[in-house]
């Protein structure tokens, strides 16, 4: 017995999440996982070398982090398809804010798609857009 899809419409928007601060151990942790030990992401002389302010997140683990938060949303067996685009990066010490809107709802076979926009403050950090089934209402 599944989850039931969640029921959405166009124009909806999404409860949003926030994640953060982003902390230098959440950066560790998501190179150990993923395998990513880019000195941008643990050497703060490197990045500083390279042009930044100091290390960065990955991408991916901002990307992940949008990805969890719709699969939470509708449930992981409803996210059909997910896409993003990375904007600019996260710091140690930022917070991200996660919205998303409907954009579309189709009644021929029960999906609905999700803009969604990760920012930090005023910034945008990634942007995606996922594909998901739905609950249709009435």
């Amino acid at each position: 017995m599944g989850r039931p899809a969640a029921t959405l419409e166009v124009g909806q928007v999404v409860e949003s999440r926030s994640i953060g601060p982003i902390t230098q151990t959440d950066i560790v942790r998501f190179a150990g996982a993923g395998g990513d030990f880019n000195p941008l992401h643990h050497d703060a002389a490197y990045a500083r070398q390279a042009g930044l302010p100091d290390v960065i997140a990955m991408g991916q683990m901002q990307a992940g982090m949008l990805a969890a938060w719709i699969a939470d949303l509708v449930h992981v067996e409803n996210l059909l398809s997910f896409s993003v685009r990375f904007a600019s990066p996260l710091a140690i010490g930022q917070t991200i804010e996660m919205t998303g809107t409907v954009s579309s709802v189709s009644t021929e076979d029960a999906t609905a798609h999700l803009e969604l926009l990760a920012k930090s403050g005023d910034r945008a950090v990634i942007s995606g857009r996922a594909r998901v089934r739905i609950a249709l209402s009435g």
